[in-house]
C-alpha cells in the first residue's frame, strides 16, 4: 500500500497506492470542502496538476447527506473527479464548535464514550458522530482514504484533560477499526490520528497506542491551532521518526510553504491547508524568489523552517498598480502568463470576481510545483 522509494536524511519519497491511482508522496491536498476548492473546477484542479482533493466529512454529512451522494454516484462522480479523495472524520469541525455555547449557557456539543451529539449550524437539528457512524459516512461518500473520529482538543488544556481525551481517542479509533474489518467490499484506506497537545510523553503514548492497532497510516493532530511554528517543529522532531517507517505520515492543517518544506526534513508524507485558497481569496500571493531551487533546496536539507525562497506579494497594495509583470510568466495557465499584476490589482480593486479565482489558481499551483521541486530534490538525493 505504501512505499518508500528514497529518503534524503529524514525526508522520505513514497508511492502510495489507492483506489484511484498511486500517488508520489511526499503531496499537498487541496481543500474541497463541501465537495469542491473554492473557486475552481476539478478541471482546473486536474491542470495543476494535484494527485488528491481533500473533502469534509463534517460539512457533506450536513448538506447534501452521505446518502444523497451515494445515490448521485459517490463523491468522485459527483464533483466529476478521477483522482484520490480523502475526507476528515469531522471532529474537528464538530469540537471546534464546542467552545460556543447556546443562549441558556449550555455547550454546543455533548461528549460522551458513544461518541459526540451536536446541533447543525444550518438549521438546528440534532446530529450525532460515533467512530462506527463516521464510518459509514465516509463509505458512502466512496473515498479514497477515511479518517477515524478523534477529539481535538482546544490548546491550552490541562495535562489530566489530555491524558483522558488521547484515551477517549484510541478507544473510538479501535472500535472504528473493528468496523472497518467487519466491512464487505471496496472500503478506503484507514488512517488514525495522534494527538497529545504539545506533552511529549503524552504524544508518544498516543502514537504507540495506535501504531499498536496497525492502521493504514497515521495523522498528527491538533498542530498549527495556534502554537509557534518552533512548538510544532519540535512535536515533529521526536515524533515522526518514532512513527511507523512503512506508513504514511499526515500532517493535518499544515501550512505555508515553509512549514511544509519544514515538516518534510522531518519525515512527513502528506499535508492539506486552506492557507493557498484563503490567502487568494484576500489577495496574496505566493511567488518564487531568486534562485528558488537553491533556497528550497538548502531550506530542505536544513529543515529549519527558511521563507527565503519565496516572496509574498499583497495585490491590495498600490504599488501594484503599475507592474507590467505577468503574474507567473512560467504558468501553465494562459491567464497567469497574459494577464499582468498591475490587472490583477485592478481586479481586486473593484471587488471583480475574477481576481479571487486568478489568486487561487496563482497559490495552488505555487503549491504543487513546491512538491513536485521538493520530490525532485529528494530524488537526486
Amino acid at each position: 500500500m505504501f512505499k518508500v522509494k528514497k529518503r534524503l536524511k529524514a525526508a522520505r519519497l513514497g508511492l502510495l497506492k489507492t483506489a484511484h491511482g498511486n500517488l508520489q508522496t511526499p503531496f499537498f491536498m487541496p481543500v474541497a470542502t463541501r465537495g469542491a476548492v473554492k473557486l475552481l473546477s476539478t478541471e482546473d484542479i486536474r491542470k495543476l496538476p494535484f494527485q488528491i482533493i481533500l473533502s469534509n466529512t463534517y460539512h457533506l454529512l450536513l448538506r447534501p447527506g452521505p446518502k444523497q451522494v451515494k445515490k448521485l454516484g459517490g463523491l468522485h462522480t459527483l464533483a466529476d473527479w478521477s483522482g484520490a479523495i480523502l475526507t476528515d472524520s469531522g471532529g474537528y469541525q464538530v469540537f471546534s464548535l464546542a467552545r460556543g455555547r447556546n443562549k441558556n449557557g449550555e455547550n454546543l456539543v455533548k461528549l460522551s464514550e458513544q461518541g459526540v451529539e451536536f446541533k447543525s449550524y444550518l438549521d438546528g437539528s440534532k446530529q450525532s458522530l460515533t467512530p462506527e457512524k463516521v464510518i459509514d459516512i465516509q463509505c458512502d461518500l466512496g473515498v479514497d482514504i477515511a479518517v477515524c473520529l478523534d477529539e481535538c482538543v482546544a490548546l491550552p488544556a490541562s495535562y489530566e484533560y489530555l491524558r483522558q481525551s488521547i484515551e477517549l481517542t484510541t478507544r473510538w479509533a479501535k472500535r472504528a477499526k473493528d468496523y472497518h474489518a467487519k466491512l464487505r467490499g471496496q472500503k478506503p484506506l484507514l488512517f488514525a490520528v495522534v494527538q497529545g497537545g504539545l506533552d511529549q510523553d503524552l504524544r508518544m503514548k498516543s502514537l504507540a497506542d495506535l501504531a499498536a492497532l496497525d492502521f493504514d497510516g497515521y495523522n498528527i493532530g491538533g498542530l498549527s491551532v495556534g502554537e509557534s511554528p518552533e512548538e510544532m517543529y519540535s512535536v515533529l522532531d521526536y515524533l515522526a521518526p518514532a512513527m511507523p517507517d512503512k506508513k504514511p505520515r499526515y500532517l493535518m492543517g499544515v501550512g505555508y510553504p515553509e512549514n511544509i518544506v519544514a515538516a518534510v526534513a522531518r519525515g512527513v508524507d502528506m499535508f492539506d491547508c486552506v492557507i493557498p485558497t484563503r490567502e487568494g481569496r484576500h489577495g496574496r500571493l505566493f511567488v518564487r524568489s531568486a534562485n528558488y531551487q537553491k533556497k528550497l533546496t538548502k531550506a530542505l536539507l536544513t529543515g529549519r523552517g527558511q521563507a527565503d525562497f519565496y516572496e509574498f506579494y499583497n495585490l491590495n497594495n498600490q504599488q501594484f498598480a503599475n507592474s507590467k509583470e505577468p503574474i507567473n510568466k512560467d504558468s501553465k495557465f494562459a491567464e497567469l502568463r497574459n494577464y499582468s499584476l498591475a490587472y490583477l490589482h485592478y481586479l481586486f480593486k473593484i471587488d471583480e470576481a475574477l481576481a479571487q479565482r486568478l489568486a487561487t489558481m496563482n497559490n495552488l499551483e505555487f503549491y504543487a510545483e513546491l512538491m513536485k521541486s521538493v520530490r525532485a530534490i529528494i530524488k537526486a538525493g
